[in-house]
């Protein structure tokens, strides 16, 4: 498995059982884990494992990312427009519940983005995504232990 790919983790809003899934993957890999957040995040002690805290202030966690990403990386978050940043660098973006961002369909998912803010601004639509489910947790695991495996076999 190439030791130059690195998993980074947008840490703000990462649920719980992706960050666990992510420590054991880390762990079983060798490959690099940084998360990043403008809180403390706990890690566990190990040697492919770090976080990272960047200052306070609107996407600090995201420019500190896209910044640091290497084509080939690959980057756990939800932000959409994260998202396009890495891939345009030639890095990989996987949502944390399992859904792979695409070079193919980032402009449109922009573009929903924009429309659901302006659904919300307007007070026609409130609210946000579902919960996170177990799922959700499956299906991440299921998509991350693909790439793993792809990885290996290259």
């Amino acid at each position: 498995m190439s030791a130059r790919i690195a998993l980074w983790v947008d840490g703000d809003a990462c649920p719980a059982p992706v960050k666990d899934t992510l420590f054991r993957a880390a762990d079983r890999t060798g490959l690099k884990l940084t998360l990043v957040a403008n809180r403390l995040l706990r890690v566990p002690p190990s040697p492919h494992i770090r976080a990272v805290q960047v200052a306070h202030g609107f996407d600090a966690a995201d420019r500190y990312i896209e910044e640091a990403v290497s084509a080939g990386d690959l980057v756990i978050t939800a932000d959409i427009p994260l998202a396009a940043a890495v891939l345009a660098r030639g890095a990989h973006a996987l949502e944390p519940r399992g859904e792979w961002f695409s070079p193919d369909t980032i402009h449109e998912r922009l573009q929903m983005r924009a429309l659901m803010n302006d659904l919300r601004d307007s007070g026609v639509m409130s609210g946000g995504p579902a919960a996170f489910s177990a799922a959700d947790t499956r299906a991440f695991a299921a998509a991350l232990d693909r790439f793993l495996a792809r990885l290996r076999a290259d």
